[in-house]
């Protein structure tokens, strides 16, 4: 899909792609607790828009760089927002909706790069090199959130779709599953170095996409 663009090219047009992916997911994290009882983040500050306050120099800056550069893909993250767990007002319920909330947004935004693909296509063509600026940054966009969403959601804690199982599971279940928190990371990071990992979110993410490609009218 990106074949075409030099790595610089590609980097370029990540940027902003990557900083929306990885930034509005935190704040989504944070305001959803904010709205179920837990003031920590917006007292932080962390409730903004504003990159400097989310921006982790590994996870935001060097890790999707060097990617870019060596694999010629971004991945990366955001400084998590704080969470007092013990602030919502219905912890083990809540705890599912703070958590859920991140691949929420990386859906919706994926949907609204989506709608930016669209409106390249409806543009005339003396402005082909904006649109396709434009449009090879939309799909990057839905690439970075559809990855984003789908990894997100994998039930390991400490990812989202971990903390949801850990909320939904019967207690006993729960417990079991996270104790694997202290180890999720490097059980993650081995599944990704070994190839397992995008076996199983590969499809996923495909899927993921059509649908994206369908509701925006860009398949």
């Amino acid at each position: 899909m990106f074949e075409h663009l030099s790595t610089y090219q590609l980097l370029a047009i990540a940027v902003l792609p990557t900083l929306f992916a990885i930034v509005v997911h935190e704040i989504a994290h944070g305001w959803v607790a904010y709205q179920l009882g837990d003031s920590t983040a917006y007292k932080m500050g962390r409730l903004t828009l504003n990159p400097v306050k989310h921006i982790d120099p590994i996870g935001t800056i060097l890790v999707p760089a060097v990617l870019i550069f060596t694999l010629g893909f971004a991945f990366g993250w955001a400084k998590p927002v704080p969470i007092n767990w013990y602030q919502l007002k219905h912890p083990k319920r809540d705890i599912a909706l703070v958590a859920i909330a991140g691949p929420a947004s990386n859906l919706l935004m994926a949907i609204a790069w989506g709608l930016v693909v669209k409106l390249t296509l409806l543009l005339p063509d003396n402005l082909e090199t904006i649109s396709s600026l434009l449009r090879t940054m939309g799909l990057f966009g839905i690439l970075i959130n559809v990855l984003l969403m789908v990894f997100n959601l994998i039930p390991i804690p400490p990812t989202d779709g971990g903390r949801v199982a850990v909320s939904l599971l019967p207690t006993p279940a729960a417990r079991l599953l996270s104790k694997l928190e202290p180890f999720g990371m490097l059980i993650l990071v081995a599944l990704i170095f070994s190839g397992l990992l995008w076996q199983f979110i590969g499809p996923l993410m495909n899927s993921a996409t059509a649908i994206i490609y369908a509701i925006t009218g860009i398949g």
